[in-house]
C-alpha cells in the first residue's frame, strides 16, 4: 500500500499562504458556467450549492474553524447522496484521500468526499488531479473563499509544495 504524505515542521509557513485570488458567492454561478467546479469545505461546498452550483467533487469534513458544523453532511443526507468515507489525520495528505480525489474527477458525475479528519490540505490534490481549466473553490477561514485556476502556474505551485511534504512511515 502507497503511504500518504504529512506537512513537515519546518514547512508550514508555506502552506498557510492562501492560493488563488479571492471569489464572492454570487460569481459562482458565472463562474460554473465557462468552467467545471471543484469545492473544498463545509462552508463553500454549502454555498455553492445554495447559488445553484453542484461542483464535480465537493470535499468536507462536517467542521467549521475547528468546530462542528453539520449543515453540508444534512443537505448531501436529506438529497440521497453517498459521500466516500476516507480518513485523513491533521497535516496529512492520506493515500486515501489523494485515490479519492484523484478517482472521483476520472469520472464525470458528482462526487462528494467525506473525510474523517481534516480536509484542509484537501486543496493540493484538488488542484493536481483536476482537469485543465477547472476551477478549485476553497474556504481561507475569517476571510472568505479564494478560487484557484488549475492551469500551469497554479499546478506547478502545488507540485512544489506536495513534493516538500514527507513520506508517513
Amino acid at each position: 500500500m502507497r503511504a500518504g504524505r504529512v506537512l513537515p515542521p519546518g514547512a508550514r509557513g508555506r502552506f498557510k499562504e492562501p492560493v488563488g485570488r479571492d471569489i464572492a458567492a454570487g460569481e459562482l454561478p458565472g463562474l460554473s458556467s465557462k468552467h467545471t467546479i471543484i469545492t473544498v469545505g463545509d462552508v463553500v461546498s454549502l454555498t455553492a450549492r445554495e447559488n445553484g452550483v453542484t461542483p464535480l467533487l465537493s470535499v468536507y469534513d462536517g467542521r467549521t474553524e475547528r468546530r462542528g458544523d453539520p449543515r453540508f453532511a444534512r443537505l448531501v443526507e436529506g438529497g440521497g447522496e453517498e459521500p466516500v468515507p476516507v480518513a485523513n489525520p491533521a497535516g496529512t495528505i492520506s493515500a486515501e484521500l489523494e485515490d479519492a480525489v484523484r478517482n472521483a474527477l476520472a469520472g464525470k458525475a458528482p462526487t462528494v468526499i467525506r473525510v474523517d479528519g481534516e480536509e484542509d490540505l484537501a486543496l493540493l490534490p484538488c488542484v493536481l488531479y483536476a482537469p485543465e481549466g477547472a476551477v478549485v473553490v476553497y474556504g481561507w477561514p475569517g476571510r472568505g473563499m479564494k478560487a484557484v485556476d488549475t492551469d500551469g502556474p497554479a499546478r506547478r505551485h502545488v507540485e512544489e509544495l506536495m513534493g516538500m511534504m514527507e513520506e508517513q512511515k
